[in-house]
This record gives C-alpha cells, sequence and structure tokens, in this order.
C-alpha cells in the first residue's frame, strides 16, 4: 500500500519534473523523510516508472532562531543533466530571492505607504506621516503710494546740483535760481557759493537764500490738468497767468502740507493767450522737460473753428505741412467736425507731434485759412475731461501721467 501511495505521489510530481527549475515539495502537517527519485527511461508512451527508495532520516539539528523547528524540508531539483535530485537547502536563486523579499519587507516597514510586489498597498490614510511645516509666505509688497513715501521722505537721496536743488525746493525757476548764485545770495554749511554745479544734499546741508533758510523738506511731486481760459498766459509771475488759478490752493497749503514749503507750480509747455483747453501744471521740472521737448514724439489733439468756407484743396495743403523755424512740420491728422447747431463755422480736428510754438495756427494760416477760436483736448492718450469747466483744474492719478506719455 505504501509503494502504492508513493507511486502515485510521484505521478504527480511528473509536470514539475518536466520544468527547467526547481521544486519544492512541501509535506504538510507530516514530517516525512526526504525522497530519492530516480527515473527511468522507456520508449513506450505510458508515463515513466520510478523506483522510489526511502532514505534513512537524518537527525535533525535544532534551529537557532526557531527550536520547535525539525523537519528537513526537501529540494527536488533538475541538474545539469536534466536528471532531478534531491536538497535539502534551497539553490542560490531562490536564497537570493528571499534576501530580496526581506529587503523590500524592511523598505516596507520604513514608508507603509510604498507597496511591494504581491503585498496589499497600505493606504495613505491609515499611516500617521509627520507633515512638514509650511515655508513661510513672502512679505506683502508695498503699495505705490508708500514706496513714493518712502522715495521721497526717508531714502537718502544723491546729491544733486546747487540749482536744480533750490528749484525744487520751491524758492525759483532754475534759470533764476542759477542767477541768484552768481549774486552771491546763496550760502552753503556757512559759506558763500558762486558756482550752481556745485553738488549738495538737502537733507544734509544747510542752505541759505537771502538769509532765510531752506527747509530740509522737499515739497511732494504734484500734477494738475487745467482748462485754460482764452486770455490767460502760462508766465509765471503774471496777474492773469495759469499759475494764478492755483492761488487759493496755495493759500491752505499750509493745512494741507504742515511743516512742508509750498510747491513752485509752473506749466508744461505753452498756449499763447489766444489758446484755450487743456494744459498741464506741475512742479516736476524733469517730468515737464520730457513731456515738452519736441523729441518726445507726444501726439497733441486740437480742434480749430475755421472763420469762412474749408473746402477740399485746404485739407490738402494743411495736410501737406510747412516750414516752421525752418523745420519742415506735417501733421498728423486732418479731418472736418460735424457743424454745430449754435454756430455754422466748420471745425476742424488737427493731431500734431511736433509741438513746435504756433504749430497749428502756422498750419491753417499757410493753407489760406483763417483761425477763429482754437482748443486743445488731448495730450498722449489723456484727454481733458467733458465735465472740467473753464478755468478749473484736476489733480492727476498715477494712470493719468502715464496716459501723457503715451501715443492712441
Amino acid at each position: 500500500m505504501a509503494l502504492a501511495a508513493a507511486a502515485a505521489a510521484a505521478g504527480s510530481l511528473q509536470p514539475f519534473l518536466s520544468r527547467p527549475a526547481c521544486v519544492l515539495l512541501r509535506c504538510g502537517h507530516r514530517r516525512l523523510p526526504p525522497l530519492l527519485l530516480r527515473a527511468s527511461s522507456t520508449s513506450t508512451s505510458s508515463a515513466p516508472d520510478f523506483n522510489i527508495t526511502f532514505a534513512e532520516p537524518a537527525p535533525s539539528k535544532p534551529s537557532s532562531t526557531d527550536p520547535s523547528v525539525e523537519a528537513v524540508v526537501p529540494w527536488i531539483i533538475r541538474g545539469e543533466d536534466g536528471k532531478p535530485s534531491m536538497r535539502t537547502s534551497p539553490p542560490p536563486d531562490v536564497l537570493q530571492a528571499i534576501a530580496l523579499a526581506e529587503a523590500e519587507a524592511k523598505k516596507a516597514k520604513k514608508d507603509p505607504r510604498k507597496s511591494q510586489k504581491g503585498a496589499l498597498a497600505i493606504p495613505a490614510s491609515n499611516v500617521k506621516v509627520k507633515e512638514k511645516k509650511a515655508a513661510p509666505a513672502a512679505p506683502p509688497k508695498f503699495s505705490k503710494a508708500a514706496r513714493r513715501f518712502y522715495n521721497e521722505n526717508i531714502r537718502e537721496r544723491e546729491p544733486q546740483r546747487l540749482a536744480k536743488v533750490l528749484a525744487a525746493a520751491g524758492v525759483a525757476s532754475r534759470r533764476t535760481s542759477e542767477e541768484l548764485i552768481f549774486q552771491g545770495k546763496v550760502t552753503v554749511n556757512g559759506s558763500v557759493c558762486t558756482s550752481p554745479q556745485t553738488k549738495v544734499d538737502i537733507s544734509k546741508d544747510s542752505i541759505y537764500v537771502n538769509g532765510n533758510r531752506i527747509s530740509k523738506k522737499l515739497p511732494p511731486k504734484l500734477y494738475f490738468a487745467v482748462n485754460k481760459p482764452k486770455g490767460y498766459i502760462c508766465s509765471c509771475g503774471e496777474p492773469k497767468s495759469v499759475i494764478s488759478l492755483f492761488d487759493d490752493y496755495l493759500k491752505g497749503w499750509n493745512k494741507i502740507q504742515p511743516g512742508v514749503p509750498k510747491p513752485r507750480f509752473f506749466t508744461v509747455g505753452r498756449l499763447d493767450v489766444a489758446t484755450s483747453g487743456l494744459i498741464i501744471v506741475t512742479n516736476d521740472g524733469e517730468f515737464a522737460q520730457k513731456l515738452a521737448h519736441p523729441s518726445s514724439n507726444i501726439t497733441k489733439e486740437y480742434v480749430v473753428t475755421i472763420d469762412g468756407a474749408v473746402h477740399r484743396n485746404h485739407l490738402i495743403a494743411i495736410s501737406e505741412g510747412t516750414k516752421i523755424d525752418g523745420v519742415k512740420c506735417v501733421p498728423d491728422l486732418v479731418e472736418p467736425l460735424d457743424v454745430q447747431t449754435n454756430t455754422k463755422r466748420t471745425r476742424l480736428r488737427i493731431v500734431v507731434h511736433e509741438g513746435r510754438n504756433h504749430e497749428v495756427r502756422e498750419l491753417v494760416q499757410n493753407a489760406g485759412l483763417e483761425v477763429y477760436a482754437l482748443k486743445r483736448v488731448r495730450i498722449g492718450r489723456f484727454r481733458l475731461p467733458a465735465d472740467l469747466g473753464i478755468g478749473k483744474f484736476i489733480e492727476l492719478k498715477q494712470a493719468d501721467i502715464k496716459s501723457l506719455e503715451g501715443n492712441k
């Protein structure tokens, strides 16, 4: 009976013996002695016969790690000659696979979220992981108003020319400040200075003009858009000048800016006494020079009211341009506007970028027309507000100042 059972077991192992790999014969709960299998060659198509003999059980050695284990697990391995043999120790490739599995198990203990091959991954929700502290947020950027206040009041300024400092402090224009310096009416740190190019720092140096000390604080940069009335001039110090429109504003300056010297306003460019409309008033000399200089190529739009009829040849003559101070000036745009209901006079829109003195009037008169009224309505991209009354002004915001420097 035992031999028949062994033969049946050997027959069930035939599929494993036909493969070039090792086969592990596990005996379940029973501890059986190793089996020695020996195949006999046959030429028939029937299953091969096996001669099975039982070897004497080897004395079991207690395991150093688990003393309760006494059985020796047999390993049936096919050798290089193709014949199967039985061993009591696993082959090298199996040992290597076991070592790799143990290494993967150690990694899984360090990071339980990583899954192994053939093992179930532990969901991240069940694993307590130390959360990294969020990096501190960058400090918020300061607003434009805060940076402007810092630049004007706190930041150390580089030394500047004496004449420029006097003009910025509101003493007089730059040209008049140079005359005061040449006349010996200006002292710097107790010594008379006669050179307008002398570099000074108003926050550190002591500067006197005609015995009056210049404040170490400079007035803020201010920008205004004025709807100039007809009959006013752009020169400073005249009774009927554009700057005289700010008299009431400057009278209340000490209440608005206590302890800060009054600004000295001037116009950016000029409009002749008979021209009305948009003009910029500021105390920023560099800005005024940049905006008014012809090299800036900033466009300016005018509305010209013509006294008399306007024909096509007149428009062609205006668009061809004319010479002013030896320079050929050509307008960017010339077009007629709709006739207003309250007057029958023709109006023209003329856009120029040269900014020459009396340029628009010269263009119209050179075409054989007579100017009845002239009004400037736009500088750059800034247009005169329709609700701004004649002789009134508004303070410009930063967006308005930028629009002055750009073209449509």
